[in-house]
């Protein structure tokens, strides 16, 4: 492999004096001084033109480096290989590795067919084209095609993706259901882009998968679900080590591997995620893909630090509450999400009626706070030698209006501030308020043996941060006067992977925590918001007959007097991806992974009716997910 790399080498040297040799001597005669004076002069060469060939120059250099670690780390798996397996590596082995990385850098004369390879000597058409120079910078596609299946023990009407924070409670038909579901939705095409000018960087990465259904999307046939946008950021990369990134991205309070970088999934996957097929990954683990400008100052190897503004928007839970605050609302049409998830009809007869009035109320699949300012995000990285670490901090606000007199009623006494001159539910003295939420983590990642094994741990806790965790609990409920109620929410982790040469296995396991939120309501003497100990869960445990309607059979029979407020869900994974091969042509991989999911609830009333809480029903899941991958080499 040194032999080769030499050869590379001294043929890149060789050409290059090969061409200034040609500059200063042309093979031509020097013209005659007549005819030097009567031939043009020579053109005028710019600043625009100087820095132009340097931007060239710094880009092909930069391609020569990239291909010059990759011959590097070819090199050493095939010394590894060597001392491994004593026998020599052939020599048509070498020479297809050698073309593979030609090709990367120069792709095969247009004219070349299979025809033109001489015999004995690899076809460069085969060779794996891994990346395109085009106007001074590199295109590198990337992804990966997938065939998975989930069985779960216990129906979620689901496709990969586990609701974690759905699982049914006991009474519940599903629970005597068990569901299979085939799927290559997870399958991701991506692009990375690089280039260099002067002294910075710039790359761009766009990827998506196939996890979003539209109104039309079903499984019956064509399985025509939508593609959806992953990440698509650009960042400025300064050599002083100041950097810029924008776009939609793996937030900052996901966990690193290294220093604060962000991952492109083409060998820079710096994000610790779990290697779980699951693509709700593992409960325990803070994320979010959104929306986020960041701001990045790298200290040598050994230090990092970023703050960032992102996307901010809340989840709300609450019970019992009277109608006297509004938190959002449904998507705006053609802008976001404005699916229709059901609707109910009802009716009353107003006074001096005859006949009854029909209104209809209809659930949106997706709701969304008026959020006033963005999420900010600090975080601080540390790679002293041994291990990596991580503490970090969020803020982020909440913001509501309250509607004091919006269920007031004569002859009472409450909160309206105007009780004389109202004769029912009114606007009247609606104001806002907005309440502080956020948090601290810490991350901490150690590599043993060699690096084959990885041990991590994660935590991460405060006020209103429930949906940056895999199982999506709560952020926010409200109080009994229609103000924000934050959730106090604590997600942990904990990680151990092996990673060997063909084969990784890994072990996860992780808990999410939602606190009680409980107000006491003195006009409707009843307590509101979430957990409350007196909310009912007696009818958790009786199964209930299908609601019939237009789609009769579809749907299971939601469980009366059953509020089941989650507590904390705790999951406990174990799995292995196992290597077929992984080389210029890509990489084929097979993985298999058990998860056990459990979903335990705070207490509330039982049979025995008021005054008597206790009841803590509990749902669970066991789930078996199987993935063949090809990557793009």
């Amino acid at each position: 492999m040194k032999r080769t790399k030499n050869i590379i080498l001294t043929a890149l040297t060789l050409a290059a004096l090969s061409a200034g040799a040609w500059a200063e001597n042309p093979a031509a005669p020097a013209p005659a001084a007549k005819d030097a004076a009567a031939a043009p002069a020579p053109p005028t060469i710019t600043a625009a033109d100087v820095q132009a060939l340097k931007d060239a120059l710094a880009a092909q250099q930069l391609q020569l480096d990239r291909l010059t670690q990759q011959l590097q780390r070819q090199q050493a798996a095939a010394e590894a290989a060597s001392k491994a397996d004593p026998k020599p590596v052939p020599q048509q082995q070498v020479a297809e590795v050698s073309t593979g990385i030609a090709v990367q850098q120069d792709s095969a004369p247009s004219g070349l067919n299979v025809q033109d390879t001489p015999q004995g000597k690899p076809n460069p058409l085969e060779s794996p084209v891994i990346s395109i120079r085009f106007k001074g910078i590199t295109i590198t596609p990337g992804g990966f095609a997938e065939a998975a299946f989930v069985r779960r023990s216990r129906a979620l009407a689901a496709d990969l993706t586990t609701p974690f924070n759905s699982l049914t409670m006991p009474g519940a038909s599903q629970n005597s259901l068990s569901e299979f579901f085939g799927s290559a939705r997870q399958s991701r095409p991506s692009v990375y882009v690089d280039g260099r000018m002067k002294n910075v960087e710039f790359s761009s990465y766009i990827s998506g998968d196939f996890l979003s259904a539209a109104d039309t999307s079903s499984a019956t046939q064509t399985n025509s679900y939508s593609f959806r946008l992953r990440q698509a950021w650009g960042q400025a990369k300064f050599d002083n080590g100041w950097s810029i990134l924008g776009g939609q991205m793996w937030s900052l309070i996901t966990e690193n591997r290294a220093s604060i970088a962000p991952s492109d999934d083409l060998g820079k996957t710096n994000d610790a995620r779990p290697a779980t097929i699951d693509p709700g990954y593992n409960v325990g683990f803070s994320f979010a893909r959104q929306y986020g400008l960041r701001l990045t100052k790298t200290f040598g190897e050994k230090v990092a630090l970023a703050v960032a503004m992102e996307n901010a928007q809340g989840t709300l839970t609450t019970h019992g509450n009277t109608d006297n605050f509004l938190l959002g609302a449904a998507g705006a049409t053609n802008t976001y999400n404005d699916a229709i998830t059901g609707c109910t009809t009802s009716s009353y007869t107003p006074t001096g009626a005859t006949s009854p009035t029909f209104y209809t109320t209809c659930t949106p699949a997706a709701t969304y706070t008026f959020n006033p300012s963005p999420d900010i995000i600090a975080k601080a990285a540390f790679d002293p030698g041994f291990g990596h670490y991580e503490i970090f901090g969020l803020f982020d606000r909440f913001r509501d209006r309250v509607f004091p007199c919006a269920n007031f009623t004569i002859g009472t006494t409450g909160p309206c501030p105007n009780n004389a001159a109202v004769t029912g539910p009114s606007a009247v003295g609606a104001y806002n308020v907005s309440k502080n939420g956020g948090g601290f983590g810490a991350n901490a990642r150690w590599n043993f043996y060699d690096k084959h094994i990885v041990f991590g741990l994660h935590a991460f806790g405060g006020q209103g941060t429930g949906r940056y965790g895999a199982a999506q609990l709560a952020d926010v409920s409200v109080h009994a006067d229609g103000s924000p109620n934050l959730i106090k929410n604590y997600q942990g982790l904990g990680t151990l992977e092996w990673r060997g040469k063909k084969l990784d296995v890994y072990l996860y396991t992780g808990a999410e925590y939602a606190g009680r939120a409980v107000d006491y309501d003195p006009a409707i003497k009843a307590y509101v918001g979430y957990g409350a100990p007196l909310f009912n869960n007696s009818g958790c445990y009786t199964e209930t007959v299908p609601s019939f309607g237009v789609t009769n059979g579809f749907n299971p029979g939601s469980l009366s007097k059953c509020t089941a407020d989650t507590r904390v869900v705790i999951e406990g994974t174990a799995g292995f991806w196992y290597r077929f091969y992984n080389g210029p042509r890509g990489r084929f991989q097979f993985g298999t992974q058990y998860s056990y999911v459990t979903r335990q609830t705070w207490s509330g009333e039982g049979p025995s009716g008021a005054g008597h809480p206790g009841v803590t029903p509990e749902g669970l899941d066991g789930m078996v997910f199987t993935s063949f991958r090809y990557y793009l080499p």
